[in-house]
C-alpha cells in the first residue's frame, strides 16, 4: 500500500558544532542532515516531539517530507542518533528520494501461528533485505509457521514479498529453523553430580553432629 509521507517542518541550520547542537537541543529540537545524491546537503532541525512521534510510529524505514523554505523534500530516515541515557533523539540522518524511485531496505521479518505442539521454533533472521518503491515500504513482512512441524525450514525466499517488491538478501539465507528442545546432557550430568555432592555431604554433616 502506497505511504501518505508525513510532513514535517523543520529550519535551515546556519550553525554547527556541538555547542549549536547542546542549544537546540535545549530548545527541545533536533539537529540533522539531508542527503541526496546530486545535491548539496542539507543541515535542519527538527521539533523533536513531532520528529520522535514519526520515528515511533512509523518504523525504521519512515517516510517524510522535509518542509523547509516553502520546499517539500521527500527522504527516507536513515540513522538516528540516540542519548544513551535518556534515548531522546539527539541527531537524525535523512536520505533524500525521489517519487517512484526505488530504495533497499531492511524490513522486520514477525512470525504468526502455532507450530506443532512440541517444536520449537527460532527465528535465525529478524530482517530481510528488499528492494521497493520508497512510497511502498512495508512496515513488516509476515511468515505463518502455522503447523510446521520439527524440521522444517523457511528461507529468505519462503517469504511473501509485496508486489513490486526485489528480494536483496541471499535466497538461501535461513528465516525459521522448526527444531526440538535441546538438552545439554552434560550439563545435566553436572547438575545430577552437584546435587548428589549436595545430598552426601548433608548427610556427613548430620552423621557429625549425632556422634558429637
Amino acid at each position: 500500500m502506497a505511504i501518505t509521507p508525513t510532513v514535517v517542518k523543520a529550519e535551515k541550520r546556519e550553525e554547527f558544532g556541538k555547542g549549536s547542537a547542546r542549544r537546540l537541543r535545549r530548545d527541545g529540537k533536533i539537529p540533522g542532515v539531508l542527503y541526496e545524491k546530486g545535491i548539496d546537503n542539507v543541515h535542519f532541525a527538527v521539533d523533536r516531539i513531532e520528529m520522535t512521534a514519526v520515528v515511533r510510529n512509523e518504523g525504521v524505514n519512515a517516510i517524510v517530507e522535509l518542509e523547509i523554505d516553502g520546499e517539500k523534500l521527500l527522504a527516507m530516515v536513515k540513522h538516528v542518533d540516540q542519548n544513551v541515557l535518556t534515548l531522546e533523539i539527539d541527531h537524525i540522518d535523512l536520505f533524500g528520494i525521489k517519487r517512484g524511485e526505488k530504495v533497499t531496505v531492511d524490513v522486520p521479518v514477525v512470525l504468526e501461528g502455532e507450530a506443532t505442539p512440541g517444536a520449537v521454533v527460532l527465528q535465525e533472521a529478524d530482517v530481510i533485505e528488499i528492494e521497493i518503491d520508497a512510497l511502498s515500504i512495508p512496515d513488516e513482512l509476515t511468515v505463518s509457521i502455522e503447523g510446521k512441524e520439527i524440521g522444517d525450514t523457511l528461507h529468505a525466499s519462503d517469504v511473501k514479498l509485496p508486489e513490486g517488491a526485489e528480494l536483496i538478501s541471499d535466497p538461501e539465507t535461513l528465516v525459521v529453523n522448526v527444531t526440538f528442545e535441546q538438552v545439554d546432557e552434560e550439563l545435566e550430568a553436572e547438575a545430577e553430580a552437584a546435587e548428589e555432592g549436595g545430598a552426601d555431604a548433608g548427610a556427613e554433616a548430620a552423621e557429625e553432629t549425632e556422634s558429637e
